[in-house]
């Protein structure tokens, strides 16, 4: 019988050198995984209430393409260009898709025979007088269609008449609203509103109180009204 051969000390350090070549520690890409991070945030942007957190799908792309060149440039340093390119498809489709989106909603929204109002026209300036602005008097009795949150001092439950103010600010942690910053809303037809935060889509007939009146429930004048025949 022949003895088998031994291995030398110097070809077990080859032995090992070798696997450690044929296969390197990569970090995965931090870009990668951040453009992952953005895409699920900005999915929320498709909820009409948090449209804006759309804009997160645009920093996840950017995200995604750095991570892209970082593991093109060095193959050997970092790992992750699935991931990267799942980033960069992942967040641009979101992004076009829910512009796409939400600009349907928002050039269809408006009921035929109404003038959409944006509030800010309805509103004036913290520093200036609180008093109806020249817009406001120039729709008087015009159909509009206008957009906002149910005051919560108008109750919860199912409303016939509420305070419809601009945002969520002035809502819940803006205290007493501004005489201008407020619409009281009556709806018609025998239809309801239900109270909570959601964002409403009003439409009906506008209405500037030439005699200022007062809702027990604030310390500022109403100056504006809205029956609404429509409500989403």
């Amino acid at each position: 019988m022949t003895a088998e051969p031994k291995m030398s000390t110097t070809e077990l350090y080859m032995s090992t050198s070798d696997s450690s070549v044929d296969f390197p520690y990569r970090a995965l890409s931090r870009a990668a995984i951040y453009s992952i991070f953005f895409f699920v945030l900005s999915l929320l942007g498709l909820i009409p209430l948090f449209a804006p957190m759309i804009v997160l799908a645009l920093i996840g792309f950017g995200f995604a393409l750095a991570g892209l060149r970082a593991i093109r440039r060095y193959p050997n340093e970092f790992s992750g260009i699935g991931i990267a390119r799942f980033g960069i498809i992942a967040n641009a489709s979101l992004f076009v898709c829910a512009l796409a989106m939400h600009t349907y909603i928002y050039m269809t929204e408006v009921p035929e025979g109404y003038t959409r109002v944006p509030f800010y026209e309805l509103k004036q300036p913290d520093n200036a007088p609180d008093v109806p602005t020249e817009f406001a008097m120039e729709i008087d009795g015009e159909n509009v269609f206008i957009k906002g949150y149910i005051h919560p001092s108008s109750g919860g439950g199912l409303l016939r008449q509420f305070i419809l103010v601009p945002d969520l600010g002035t809502c819940c942690f803006g205290g007493q609203p501004r005489s201008t910053a407020m619409i009281e809303v009556t709806v018609t037809g025998g239809k309801s509103v239900e109270g909570g935060m959601t964002k409403r889509k009003l439409a009906g007939k506008f209405i500037l109180n030439r005699v200022p009146q007062k809702k027990t429930d604030f310390d500022n004048i109403v100056f504006y009204r809205l029956k609404a025949d429509q409500v989403q």
